[in-house]
């Protein structure tokens, strides 16, 4: 990609100036060319012209709604060792993300309008993408009593999902209201589903690795119970919940079995779960250990398959960025968790298009789209192609999708380099990134 400016820019801070971007292939279609004026996609069409505007020469890039990560942890406030609002987004930037909402698993943590409107004036304040607050369910995430929903929700920074991810809200009587409270205002409890008496000590997935190597397993139906018995409550109350991470093959049946029940049930599965498997857990590198655990082939297998038949809905990263001391251990005392914006892009070609499982329009959706919808943000960019379409705000993306390029841990934007990627040759390369028509990436680098 090449850029050609033909007059002066307006301040980037100004709502984006002109861009004409040449050649670009909306959802991987025919070739056009886009004018983004100020905030909005003002035009679509062939040889357009726009004097005074910055041309990119984008001939063979694909172009797609800005991303948006429905599960991201931003670490600000308390471990700002490990990531920041700042760092966090333009590492999201650089992945494509124009919108991440930020899990509430801070210290504090985000279980108050105080503490969610911080974190969202961070996000405003740094500039690099959206950044959308999620609101604690429990107070302090500790499953006892319920946090301050309606504050939240109210507030600034309009929080519309809850969660305690990282811990299960475990208790069926505080679930069932959690639902019934959100249902006021359209909500979503978005839960963390692990039964904790069943994966007490547990290190990784309950199987043949798991017994070979002696260490405490992590059964499926720890996961499985939990999405079943609320499923059954958001189905019971008439209220949306949304599941995290979902890792086993069973989880997948399960929600099907949901849906077909008409029940506002959705769900998520990140890019490790849907390529990595626990026979890594073998070499003992706690860069492998994650919260749910990697399963096994099988399951990767149902969860591309449930990805891409619409049962799970979306892709998210549970971006879990670990300061060095808190990762580079022995496995038993490492945290769980990998670094994911930069990466979750390329893993979703290779795993979901590359194969033929999803083609460009429907990877918009699950990474674009879905998490719209679940997310609650403005309806124009629910539909990922209304949303390239001429009056929609200019969010947009280009993406090589014939580039390749090796991950390099150390020139990641993220403050964290707890990737299990270090090295890998991943396909297509994010090379701008525009927000509200105003670039944060151009060929490749932040602006």
């Amino acid at each position: 990609m090449t850029q050609r400016v033909d007059a002066a820019v307006r301040d980037p801070v100004d709502s984006g100036g002109r861009w004409l971007l040449r050649g670009v292939r909306p959802l991987g279609g025919a070739a056009v060319d886009m004018l983004l004026d100020g905030p909005v996609l003002a035009e679509i069409g062939p040889a357009l012209s726009a004097p005074g505007a910055t041309v990119l020469d984008a001939d063979g890039l694909i172009a797609l709604p800005g991303l948006v990560d429905l599960h991201t942890h931003l670490r600000e406030p308390g471990r700002e060792d490990a990531e920041t609002v700042a760092s966090g987004t333009r590492a999201a930037a650089l992945g494509g993300f124009t919108t991440v909402f930020a899990m509430a698993n801070t210290e504090p943590v985000a279980d108050t309008a105080g503490v969610v409107e911080q974190v969202w004036r961070l996000g405003r304040t740094a500039g690099h993408c959206d950044v959308r607050p999620v609101g604690a369910v429990t107070e302090g995430l500790h499953g006892a009593r319920l946090a301050e929903l309606g504050a939240m929700a109210s507030s600034a920074a309009a929080v519309r999902v809850f969660s305690d991810d990282g811990n299960c809200v475990s208790d069926a009587v505080l679930m069932r209201r959690a639902l019934e409270y959100v249902k006021a205002f359209d909500g979503v409890i978005a839960q963390h589903a692990q039964e904790p008496r069943l994966t007490e000590n547990a290190q990784l997935n309950e199987g043949v690795v798991s017994a070979r190597l002696g260490l405490p397993g992590w059964p499926a139906a720890a996961e499985e119970a939990i999405i079943a018995r609320d499923a059954l409550l958001a189905g019971h109350v008439g209220s949306r919940l949304h599941v995290c991470h979902v890792s086993t093959a069973g989880s997948v049946e399960i929600l099907r079995w949901a849906k077909s029940k008409g029940w506002r049930v959705t769900a998520e599965v990140t890019p490790h779960h849907l390529l990595l498997t626990d026979d890594l857990a073998a070499s003992y590198d706690p860069v492998y250990k994650v919260n749910p655990p990697l399963r096994t082939a099988a399951d990767v297998e149902a969860l591309r398959a449930g990805l891409a038949d619409g049962t799970i809905d979306c892709i998210a990263t549970d971006h879990a960025p670990h300061a060095p001391q808190d990762k580079e251990t022995e496995w038993a005392a490492a945290r769980p968790g990998m670094v994911g914006l930069e990466t979750a892009l390329s893993i979703a070609i290779m795993v979901m298009v590359e194969p033929g499982l999803l083609d460009w329009a429907g990877l918009a959706d699950r990474m674009a789209g879905a998490p719209s919808r679940i997310g609650g943000l403005p309806q124009a960019s629910r539909d990922v192609a209304a949303a390239l379409r001429p009056g929609a705000v200019a969010n947009v993306v280009l993406l090589d999708p014939a580039a390749r390029w090796t991950v390099d841990p150390h020139a990641f934007a993220s403050r964290s380099r707890n990737t299990p990627y270090a090295g890998r040759s991943l396909p297509g390369r994010v090379q701008a990134t525009f927000l509200r028509g105003r670039p944060t990436v151009l060929d490749g680098k932040i602006v």
